[in-house]
């Protein structure tokens, strides 16, 4: 028996491309599962954590206001007259965790 021997480099590059992505969307379409119990699952699981983080970025706004409060009253103290531009700055930090903690909880009703 006589072995043929086929040349990969022969074929052009679009070609070796295009039959990987065929045998890709083959495999998906043999293994495709129910998407809507995939989008279900997701979506339970984003919920789930989402109580978590949004304590999380409660506690990190806390915990940025106090860092905030400490670093303005050392500016008070020394007497920098930029004291109220840095305490705008760490409040407004402190303001913004919360509102959008606060936003996206009710935006999404969760």
């Amino acid at each position: 028996m006589k072995r043929v021997k086929v040349k990969f480099r022969s074929i052009g590059w679009y070609k070796k491309i295009s039959a990987i992505l065929l045998l890709m969307l083959v495999k998906l379409i043999a293994t495709a599962q129910d998407g809507n119990a995939g989008i279900n699952e997701a979506n339970t699981k984003v919920r789930s954590y989402f109580a978590a983080g949004t304590n999380l970025m409660y506690a990190v706004g806390a915990i940025v206001g106090l860092i905030g409060a400490i670093k303005v009253y050392q500016k008070w103290n020394s007497g920098d007259h930029d004291t109220g531009k840095v305490a705008a700055a760490w409040f407004g930090s402190c303001v913004f965790l919360v509102v959008v903690a606060t936003v996206i909880r009710s935006f999404f009703g969760v």
